[in-house]
């Protein structure tokens, strides 16, 4: 079940793209919030009946990187967030894939996945159906827009943060290694 979610949140990625693509921002918010339940519902339904995969473990974060790519696209092609953030974001993420390549070629499994990530994922999954609110002729449309900012900052703050904190635990890990290779070296 919770796998299912997973692909009905992978189904929704290009709907999200047409749909940005095409100002169809009713349709987009409609996505980015039933994402969020589904991706929600999906890790809560996985511990609950105890139903953890490895195809799990892989897919729901490469479904949220999704999304956030996808939206973080759209945004900056339309001016709703400005290129430099979405550059930077990008950057953070490859500068991870680096990492996580770094430790597999030394034989090291990926860092477990720290809870301020997901804080910082979490800020960030929810400043883009805000900001998008903000977009939008509503009532609301300026404090959707202050909100949407302030979640931004904050989750691009904490995302940043945990950068550090992965390549802090990579370059220990990498460290360790070395010193370990040196020492069975002396060894022999």
């Amino acid at each position: 079940m919770p796998n299912a979610l997973s692909l009905l949140r992978l189904a929704g990625v290009p709907v999200l793209w047409w749909a940005l693509a095409e100002h169809r921002d009713w349709l987009a918010l409609i996505v980015l919030i039933a994402s969020g339940i589904t991706d929600w519902a999906d890790g809560k339904l996985a511990r609950l009946l105890d139903q953890s995969s490895k195809l799990g473990a892989l897919l729901d974060p490469a479904v949220d990187r999704l999304y956030l790519v996808v939206v973080a696209v759209g945004f900056a092609a339309r001016g709703v967030v400005p290129w430099q953030i979405i550059a930077a974001l990008v950057a953070r993420d490859v500068s991870l894939t680096i990492s996580a390549a770094l430790l597999s070629r030394a034989g090291w499994r990926p860092l477990e996945v720290l809870y301020l990530g997901k804080a910082a994922t979490f800020a960030l999954m929810s400043a883009f159906p805000v900001l998008l609110l903000g977009q939008l002729d509503s009532p609301v449309r300026v404090l959707a827009w202050a909100l949407g900012w302030a979640l931004l900052g904050w989750g691009g703050a904490m995302y940043f943060w945990t950068a550090v904190l992965y390549w802090w635990q990579t370059v220990v890990t990498l460290r360790m290694t070395n010193t370990l290779k040196e020492r069975d070296r002396q060894r022999d």
